[in-house]
């Protein structure tokens, strides 16, 4: 989730509020506060609302929310005469161009760290690490439009942001900070993605870094902003984000024409929502007034359509609203859930373990008793940590998610080894020896089964110390069991085996590689193994 900074200042001038009301209250509409300093507090909002995601939005939903004004904010959008033209050679590198002209911008420290800091945690929400959006602000005053977004040669050279010499699109992806984090993204393209001015100046090389030329600072007053990416849906939300923030904080929207087409528009998107549906979701009793109200409320507009109906106008920086239970859910957020009855449920009923769980519970107990610690690594993870770092090619058969929120997030595990070596590398700080171990569900074929996983990690942690720590695990779970050598990169070779039950593979012991690692930057030895517990004796089919 992101944590944002809110100055308190920049805030109550934004809001009209005091900051205690605005801390009061701001956890009500979705928020975590994390720290209250003197001067700021840093706040963790939902990935899922990144147009709260800067001071400026947060001003916005609290008035509504606070009292302080309702309803649909107006961004009125003005033609800019500035046109971009696409260069038809990025259709398979980087297609999609969203642009925007930001005039009568007035920067000081506060509002320009908000503005970067808010571009930056979109790179993260909705540009999955920059590859499918990446967004470039400059200063307009700087440079002569037209402007052109082109797939330029890999020699073509420029002095990139923070840089004082000119360096070469290749050299930029060797030397530059940004460059070699993220340059996967388009390294192994023959052309890259560049924008230029009309003079052939550079403003950007997308998604790696801007130019040193159109360095936005304090005393900049126009604002030429570029979003580029693979998905128009997730660059145009960038786009609309960032505009509608600028515009809070007293700038002027104007639009660019792209290949003929005025973009941003910044206009709301229509849809009928039915009052009773939200009323039974929710379980009190709305009217299509008072159901409006609440929606104003949380800066929707809304109008009723007759005593089922309501006509709903949704602000184009929601990019989280695609159901009308969407909208009932902010319903519920103005109504306030404190203002919900509890009510004990209507049926009775009397629980039990599940088998699973039973074998998984005994499982847990052994670990204990061998002195693990245990650890609850998060179910969804990314090919980068299950499969590259771990040395081990990917399997047939991983769930990947659909609509992941971060690069982070993107398969569900398929195996627990590799969390559990993230576990040693966030605490590699910590005193030695440490032994941890996890038992939960990894995702086969869209199959779900129960694994064991331990991992120790001292400067004499070895293979004779898995062996031995499998071998209790195995005793205790009443596992007959026989070993052969194996060939898991993931371990050294001749310190590493595999554990062989009724002829079927269901595990694997041993020491894992230098490379692995290095690659989870570990300094110590590591002992390890991870077992299929439907290998276990009486294990329930599923």
């Amino acid at each position: 989730m992101a944590v944002i900074s809110l100055p308190y200042r920049y805030l109550e001038r934004l809001t009209r509020t005091d900051r205690k009301t605005i801390l009061d209250k701001v956890a009500l509409i979705g928020s975590d506060v994390e720290r209250i300093e003197e001067d700021h507090a840093d706040v963790e909002f939902f990935p899922d609302r990144p147009d709260l995601f800067s001071p400026e939005g947060v001003a916005r939903a609290m008035r509504g929310f606070l009292g302080i004004e309702s309803g649909l904010p107006s961004y009125p959008v003005r033609l800019s005469g500035i046109s971009f033209t696409v260069d038809p050679a990025l259709a398979d590198i980087r297609p999609v161009l969203g642009a925007a002209v930001i005039r009568g911008v007035s920067f000081d420290d506060e509002s320009i760290q908000s503005i970067m800091a808010l571009q930056e945690s979109l790179h993260w929400a909705v540009g999955r690490g920059r590859s499918k959006v990446a967004i470039g602000i400059h200063d307009l005053d700087t440079v002569k439009p037209p402007f052109h977004y082109i797939a330029s040669r890999r020699s073509r050279k420029f002095i990139p942001l923070d840089f004082t010499e000119k360096m070469s699109l290749d050299e930029i992806l060797e030397k530059h900070p940004k460059g070699r984090d993220y340059a996967k993204i388009v390294k192994d393209f023959p052309l890259f993605p560049l924008i230029v001015d009309d003079d052939d100046h550079v403003l950007s090389f997308p998604p790696i870094i801007n130019g040193e030329r159109t360095r936005v600072t304090i005393d900049t007053k126009n604002i030429l902003l570029d979003t580029t990416g693979t998905d128009k849906r997730a660059v145009g939300v960038a786009v609309n984000i960032i505009c509608t923030a600028m515009a809070e904080s007293g700038a002027r929207i104007e639009s660019v024409e792209i290949n003929g087409i005025q973009t941003p528009t910044l206009a709301p998107a229509e849809r009928t929502v039915s009052v009773k549906e939200c009323s039974a979701l929710l379980g009190i009793e709305l009217r299509a007034s008072s159901m409006a109200a609440l929606l104003e409320k949380m800066r929707f507009g809304a109008q009723p359509a007759g005593t089922d109906r309501l006509k709903i106008q949704v602000p184009c920086y929601r990019a989280d609203i695609m159901h009308d239970w969407d909208i009932f859910e902010d319903v519920a957020i103005a109504y306030g859930y404190e203002n919900l009855q509890a009510m004990p449920p209507a049926t009775f009923t009397v629980g039990k373990p599940h088998p699973v769980q039973t074998y998984a519970n005994i499982a847990r107990d052994i670990f204990c008793g061998l002195g693990y610690l245990e650890v609850m690594p998060f179910t969804l993870t990314n090919e980068d940590t299950l499969f590259n770092r771990m040395r081990r090619p990917e399997v047939p058969g991983v769930l990947h998610v659909l609509h992941p929120i971060s690069i982070e997030n993107t398969v569900v595990r398929t195996d627990l080894l590799p969390l559990l070596l993230e576990f040693l590398a966030l605490n590699r700080h910590r005193e030695l020896p440490q032994r941890l171990f996890t038992v939960g569900d990894v995702v086969e074929c869209c199959a779900t089964h129960q694994q064991a996983a331990g991992v120790s990690t001292h400067p004499d942690a070895d293979f004779s110390e898995a062996y031995a720590c499998a071998d209790a695990v195995l005793h205790e779970l009443s596992i007959a069991y026989t070993v052969k050598e194996s060939e898991d990169p993931a371990f050294i070779e001749g310190r590493r085996a595999d554990i062989i039950v009724a002829g079927k593979k269901a595990g694997v012991f041993g020491e894992i590689h230098p490379a692995v690692l290095n690659s989870f930057e570990l300094e110590h030895s590591v002992a390890a193994f991870e077992l299929d517990l439907r290998a276990v004796p009486g294990y329930p089919a599923l």
